[in-house]
């Protein structure tokens, strides 16, 4: 596809248009509703809001200027706890053209350079293309339950990606 681009950092609508993103694709294919889609716009404007470039990465993917996909990573307590990597979300009109790959190593790679060593994730069963791209990039389930974090009752998993290498 022309005209697509990677966007770093916050661009004007971008909040607004991830977490319609969210409520979009949870709502249609999983049956999430509005508890979903506000805690997903709550979390993403506290994230936006205290954003530090030298610890974070917020990146969407633009085709012809209008957002159709994200990924962020949240270092604040990557020391301690590892890199979150969050909200990462295709549109139909990116889906399956490689964007989610792009994106993902665009992610890791922000998350080597700034020397963290640990990314987490938390997902849920069922999500097979995303559970795809992540264990294709290195990520291994970690643990799983049943879980509400969602407003919805799923099979919570936790992914882990170790970004040090043993000697």
């Amino acid at each position: 596809m022309s005209g697509i681009e990677i966007a770093k950092g916050y661009i004007p609508g971008s909040l607004g248009r991830v977490a319609e993103l969210h409520g979009v694709y949870y709502h249609d294919y999983w049956g999430f509703g509005l508890f979903f889609e506000a805690k997903a716009a709550t979390e993403l404007s506290d994230f936006l809001e205290r954003y530090d470039d030298s610890r974070d990465g917020f990146w969407t993917a633009l085709v012809d200027g209008r957002i159709e996909g994200s990924i962020t990573i949240d270092g604040i307590r990557a020391e301690n706890e590892g890199a979150h990597l969050r909200w990462f979300i295709m549109s139909d009109v990116l889906r399956g053209k490689g964007m989610g790959n792009q994106l993902i190593d665009t992610a890791i790679d922000f998350c080597r350079g700034v020397g963290y060593k640990t990314i987490y994730l938390w997902t849920f069963e069922g999500l097979n293309a995303a559970r795809h791209l992540y264990e294709k990039s290195g990520f291994k389930l970690v643990r799983e339950h049943r879980g509400t974090q969602w407003g919805t009752e799923v099979n919570e998993q936790r992914f882990e990606c170790c970004l040090t290498r043993l000697p």
